[in-house]
């Protein structure tokens, strides 16, 4: 397994797994929407995506895409880890482990004050994962959503 960064040249191969994510959280597919999308987010630089990939680059285990974000307090850098998938078919082999290594390499090479990430309450897999890296539930602060135009 290689963890790379997605470029324009993998939006044929990180689509349909993107799709695969969004109808996991119960969203529409949406398939020209989610490809327009990521095409967006990479061409303009707005996100970084890793791949987890076969040595021979046509199959994909799993992605995980963060945002930056910035600390007023600590005058720095935060990446906002908002997405990560693996394939139900690769799932228990490491690769979300791989994903967020890479992402956490990533976060330490900009700088970063932290890195954030959120999942649903009863994801309990995501949730052991991201603590065996090192995350720790927020216990300084509480996040609050408030819904924009019915969102």
């Amino acid at each position: 397994m290689r963890i790379v960064e997605a470029t324009l040249q993998h939006l044929d191969l990180l689509t349909p797994m993107f799709i695969k994510y969004r109808e996991f959280y119960g969203e529409p597919a949406f398939p020209d929407s989610s490809r327009k999308f990521l095409q967006t987010r990479l061409r303009r630089k707005e996100s970084v995506i890793y791949l987890a990939l076969a040595d021979d680059e046509d199959t994909l285990f799993g992605f995980c895409q963060l945002y930056p974000s910035y600390s007023s307090l600590a005058l720095k850098r935060v990446w906002i880890l908002n997405d990560i998938y693996v394939a139900e078919e690769s799932r228990r082999q490491l690769v979300a482990d791989g994903l967020l290594q890479a992402a956490k390499k990533m976060a330490k090479e900009t700088q970063a004050v932290r890195m954030r990430a959120a999942t649903s309450r009863d994801n309990e897999v995501a949730q052991k994962v991201y603590e065996s890296i090192g995350f720790a539930e927020d216990q300084q602060f509480k996040s609050y959503l408030l819904p924009i135009n019915g969102d």
